[in-house]
């Protein structure tokens, strides 16, 4: 079962890029986003569906990229320096796909997140701030923030 991991997050991810199409053609990228995705999980026929079936397929995506990965340094894999190293760069992007993901539906805790991981940022020498006040698109986070994610 182990060696149909890479097959099932393939099919994994299919299912999440097709509800997220799905979800993003009722979504607006606003300060109201919160009620918006409220609207969809109301008004929207099968809208509550496929909204948990996104939300909990994304949970199910990343325990699958875990075993995948426990199964790779169990089998040593990572001798295999190329591939683990790609694989490595899909994993870090997954991650901060996810990220955008989260904040999109704009409540109290996603803006306190945004804030935050774009604040990590910072730490970089020299030019921090300027590439924070860029994913911000301002001195702070605010819809124009929100649009760039989306």
């Amino acid at each position: 079962m182990f060696w149909n991991l890479g097959s099932i997050l393939g099919v994994c991810l299919i299912f999440q890029i097709v509800s997220g199409i799905l979800l993003s053609l009722h979504f607006v990228p606003s300060m109201e986003a919160f009620m918006n995705v409220d609207f969809i999980s109301r008004e929207v026929n099968n809208g509550w569906l496929i909204r948990y079936f996104h939300a909990n397929g994304a949970s199910v995506f990343f325990f699958l990229i875990y075993i995948h990965i426990l199964r790779g340094i169990f089998f040593k894999r990572y001798k295999l320096r190329k591939v683990w190293s790609v694989g490595v760069i899909i994993f870090l992007i997954t991650i901060l796909v996810a990220f955008l993901g989260y904040v999109l539906p704009w409540g109290q805790i996603r803006f306190w997140a945004a804030t935050v991981i774009t604040n990590l940022v910072r730490a970089v020498p020299f030019f921090g701030q300027l590439a924070v006040e860029w994913l911000w698109g301002g001195f702070g986070v605010s819809t124009v923030t929100l649009n760039r994610f989306y």
